[in-house]
């Protein structure tokens, strides 16, 4: 069988990356780098399957509280994340939370905190090839007022601000390379950020940010924060679990949200729209 190379999808109407159909994921996504983090995730839910298993993208489908809701890995940066948005909003989904991890480029952000993205530095370049520089890249404030609740009822420490993305987790993020290797501006790209008021470093949003934009979705970050370049510490794998349930609990408060706007006839949710 035969199909079309400008919109490629397989048998039964699956996305050709991600192998997933019209129907099976919810209109809320999940969106963490780590294939094995989605995994983690789904095992929090009232219920869970797997979708599919292919390439960096593995999906699952299930409850949390009663509320639908997907998780799609994206592997490691840009170019792959914006593979699965495309794919994704195709089949259904338009609420997009990435759970991550980062560095913090502030100083008292401790290891264990999580970062929630109100907008993001485009530092990478995939987001270039749909849009001018210029063009911002910003999280939709209803997923971040639901990020920012959901952490306050959770009782977890958080932090919300601008992130840098980036295409290398290197120099682009004045590591140095192998052997030491550098250039001049990664040696000043993290003092130069942290003036800005830029909170930290990963590798997505930017590009997810941006997307969702264009296309009229909706799209969060909540990130677990692992090395703080100010005090040169790293710890790997502190907070995820904070991250995953301040974004699960999210999706419900979204949810809820959500039907209070379709009840009311409203486009957009505000805090007094519970009162009326």
């Amino acid at each position: 069988m035969t199909f079309r190379a400008d919109a490629p999808t397989i048998e039964g109407g699956k996305q050709y990356h991600i192998e997933v159909a019209p129907g099976e994921v919810s209109r809320y996504v999940l969106l963490p780098g780590d294939p094995g983090r989605a995994e983690r995730i789904a095992k929090t839910w009232d219920e869970h399957r797997l979708v599919a298993r292919h390439r960096e993208y593995t999906t699952f489908t299930g409850t949390y509280k009663g509320v639908p809701i997907s998780v799609t890995s994206t592997g490691i940066g840009s170019p792959s994340a914006a593979i699965a948005v495309e794919e994704l909003l195709r089949v259904g989904a338009d609420t997009f939370i990435r759970v991550g991890t980062t560095g913090s480029i502030q100083p008292g952000v401790g290891l264990g905190d999580l970062i929630i993205s109100l907008a993001a530095v485009r530092l990478e370049g995939t987001s270039k090839q749909y849009v001018m520089s210029e063009y911002p890249a910003v999280a939709s404030p209803e997923v971040v007022m639901a990020l920012v609740e959901a952490a306050e009822s959770l009782g977890v420490r958080y932090w919300v601000g601008i992130t840098a993305s980036t295409d290398s987790f290197y120099l682009g993020q004045g590591r140095p390379g192998f052997k030491g290797y550098m250039q001049s501006w990664a040696r000043t790209i993290v003092d130069d950020l942290r003036a800005a008021g830029v909170m930290n470093f990963e590798m997505e949003s930017a590009t997810i940010f941006t997307l969702s934009s264009i296309y009229g979705a909706r799209a969060g970050t909540v990130c677990a924060v692992i090395a703080n370049r100010v005090d040169n510490t790293f710890q790997p794998g502190v907070g995820v679990d904070d991250a995953i349930r301040v974004a699960n609990e999210a999706v419900k408060i979204l949810s809820e949200w959500d039907e209070v706007k379709k009840e009311r006839g409203k486009r957009y949710f505000y805090p007094s729209l519970w009162r009326k």
